[in-house]
């Protein structure tokens, strides 16, 4: 009979995660969250086999936390644009509060559970749209890629609304500000307009510019 589990796998992913948002991609390792645990860098082993496990952990422990909103009807002429916009903004908020793991949510696959429960709600309302097959994965790309890079854009980019999460943001303005209208007219313009920008604001404006896509026949 094999030995009882030390850590549930619940466990594994809030310690990986409380590390990453207090010290950085950076700082995770099997010694450091071994430390956090309070156990041996060995017995993680049971249960993870190398840094790409641990970065699943931490985007699996992300994903767990995004509320599903209940779905509005399972018809095609159902409201599917409202199930869409209230699972990329339950999204969108929940990645915002850990933007050191937002890199990973764009770039590691886990087929954990609570990724695949998040994919399946968000393609169920995305197949409301009449889409399936490729039609169905771009759309379901297209959406993705659009909250996880705005949510970053906004948190570490160049003329972010957020400005107390960007150090450098009100820098970025000025510079782009000074650059030579002659050349440079629309920059100027969106430079200024990211002063009376906010997140909120720029998420739902980028949001139905999506939505209206969607709402259109997909392309044959």
């Amino acid at each position: 009979m094999p030995p009882k589990a030390k850590f549930t796998r619940a466990q594994l992913q809030a310690a990986a995660l409380a590390l990453v948002d207090k010290e950085g991609l950076a700082a995770l390792s099997m010694r450091t969250l071994a430390s956090t645990l309070g156990t041996g860098p060995m017995t993680l082993y049971n249960y993870v086999r190398d840094r790409g496990d641990l970065d699943a952990l931490v985007v699996e422990a992300v994903m767990a936390e995004v509320r599903l909103p209940r779905e509005r009807g399972n018809g095609q002429h159902s409201d599917w644009p409202q199930d869409v916009r209230a699972i990329v903004e339950a999204t969108w908020r929940t990645v915002r509060r850990h933007p050191n793991v937002i890199p990973l949510v764009l770039t590691r696959r886990t087929l954990h559970e609570t990724t695949l429960d998040w994919a399946e709600a968000l393609l169920r309302a995305l197949a409301r749209s009449g889409r399936s097959g490729v039609d169905l994965l771009v759309a379901f790309r297209t959406v993705s890629g659009f909250v996880m890079g705005l949510a970053q854009a906004q948190l570490t980019g160049p003329l972010s609304p957020d400005g107390d999460a960007a150090g450098d943001a009100h820098e970025d303005v000025a510079r782009a500000r000074a650059l030579p209208p002659d050349r440079f007219p629309h920059l100027i313009e969106i430079a200024r307009a990211a002063t009376r920008l906010g997140a909120d604001r720029e998420f739902r404006a980028g949001l139905e510019i999506v939505i209206a896509g969607l709402g259109r026949p997909a392309p044959a």
